[in-house]
C-alpha cells in the first residue's frame, strides 16, 4: 500500500525528487550510534530526532517517527511531510535529504541545525533571551515570513504548514531560521480551502476558525505566525498563569495594550539596554502591530505573507491602519475543554 503512495509522491516531486535518497534503517542506525540517547537532540508529537553522520561525512538530523501505523496516523504524517518537502527549495525551509521505509519503520533525514530550535534557544528564560538581540529577532521573523510566503504564494499547489510555532523553527550555525516539521502540512490548489474533521496543531497558535470549525486556509498559518511574532518581540509565553487573573493569553494581552497605546510595555525589557533603545522600541511596536493584523478574528482582514514582508521591511506602513479585534481566547478555551487536551500538538 505504501509503495503506491510513495510512487505518487515522488512522481510529483520534479527535479528535487531525483536528489531524494532512500536510506536503509541499518545505515541510519549506524549514523546515530544506534539511536543513542547522547545523539538525541529533540522529541515531538511524532517521534524523536537524532544527530547522525552519514558515511560521506555529512552531518544530518534523523527523525524517527512514532509507530502508529495500526491507526494509520503515523503513515499520514509521514506521507504529508515527504509530499510537502521533496519539491521545495528555499533558504528558510529545512532541506530534506531522504527517508527510510522498512516494514513499520519510518525515518526522515534532514540537514542538521547546529542551534537546535527557536524554542530551545529563545524560550529557556531571560538568559537565553539576552543572547537574542533585536537584529537576531528581526532576522528570524523575516526568514519565517519569507518561507511562508514561498509556501503560500509561490508553490503550486500551495502548502499550508498547520503547525507554525517556536519549536518548528530551527536555527543554523548563524542563527538563520529554517521552518521545519511538515508532518501536518496540507497541499491545496489555488482558490480552494478545506474543512478538517481532525483539527491538528498546537493550541495557543491555532487560529480560532480552524480550532472551532476545522476551516483551514492559508490565513490559518498567518494567524499562527502573528502569535509567534508577538512571542518573539515580547519574550513572553503565549499562555501565562497569574495567581490573580488566572490564565492570560498573549494575543489578548497585546490587544488590550494596543487599545490603550501601551504596546511599548510589551517589548521584551532585555532588548532595552543600550543607546539604540528608541530605535528598537519604534521597530518593535511596529512589528507588534503587524502581529495584531495577522491574528485578527476576521480571516479576510489578515494580510498575505507577501504583504507581511513589505510591512516588516517598512515598505508598507502600518500607521493609521485599522486593526480589528483578534480571535478571542475564550473560543480556544472552549476547544481545549471540548477536546480534553492541554496546550500541545494533537
Amino acid at each position: 500500500m505504501f509503495n503506491g503512495k510513495w510512487s505518487k509522491v515522488l512522481s510529483g516531486g520534479g527535479e528535487s525528487a531525483t536528489k531524494f535518497r532512500l536510506f536503509s534503517y541499518h545505515e541510519l542506525k549506524v549514523a546515530s550510534d544506534g539511536f543513542s540517547l547522547k545523539k538525541k537532540v529533540g522529541e515531538g508529537g511524532f517521534g524523536a530526532v537524532y544527530k547522525g553522520q552519514l558515511t560521506d561525512g555529512t552531518i544530518v538530523a534523523i527523525k524517527v517517527l512514532s509507530v502508529e501505523l495500526e491507526s494509520m496516523r503515523g503513515e499520514r504524517e509521514f506521507i504529508s511531510e515527504i509530499a510537502a518537502l521533496c519539491d521545495v527549495q528555499h533558504e528558510n525551509l529545512v532541506n530534506l535529504h531522504g527517508c527510510c521505509v522498512e516494514g513499520a519503520k519510518r525515518c526522515l533525514v534532514y540537514d542538521y541545525m547546529e542551534n537546535n530550535s527557536l524554542a530551545y534557544q529563545f524560550l529557556g528564560g531571560e538568559q537565553n533571551r539576552i543572547s537574542f538581540d533585536w537584529t537576531k529577532r528581526k532576522n528570524v521573523l523575516l526568514g519565517v515570513t519569507k518561507a511562508l510566503a514561498y509556501l503560500h504564494e509561490e508553490k503550486s499547489p500551495h502548502i499550508i504548514h498547520r503547525d507554525i510555532k517556536a519549536s518548528n523553527v530551527l536555527l543554523d550555525d548563524k542563527f538563520n531560521p529554517k521552518v521545519a516539521d511538515f508532518g501536518l502540512a496540507r497541499l491545496f490548489q489555488d482558490g480552494t480551502s478545506h474543512i478538517s474533521t481532525r483539527v491538528a496543531g498546537t493550541l495557543g497558535y491555532l487560529s480560532p476558525e480552524y480550532a472551532i470549525s476545522g476551516h483551514l486556509t492559508r490565513k490559518s498559518d498567518v494567524y499562527s505566525f502573528g502569535v509567534l511574532l508577538l512571542e518573539i518581540i515580547s519574550g513572553r509565553p503565549i499562555v501565562d498563569f497569574d495567581v490573580k487573573h488566572g490564565e492570560q493569553f498573549l494575543v489578548d494581552k497585546a490587544w488590550g495594550m494596543h487599545n490603550c497605546d501601551g504596546l511599548v510595555e510589551l517589548v521584551d525589557p532585555v532588548l532595552l539596554k543600550g543607546d539604540d533603545d528608541d530605535m528598537i522600541i519604534t521597530e518593535a511596536v511596529w512589528f507588534m502591530k503587524v502581529g495584531l493584523l495577522c491574528v485578527q478574528e476576521v480571516t479576510k482582514l489578515r494580510p498575505r505573507m507577501s504583504d507581511v514582508i513589505k510591512m516588516l521591511n517598512g515598505e508598507t506602513s502600518v500607521e493609521g491602519v485599522n486593526i480589528s479585534q483578534p480571535g478571542f481566547v475564550a473560543d480556544l478555551m472552549d476547544v481545549k475543554i471540548n477536546k480534553k487536551t492541554a496546550s500541545q500538538t494533537f
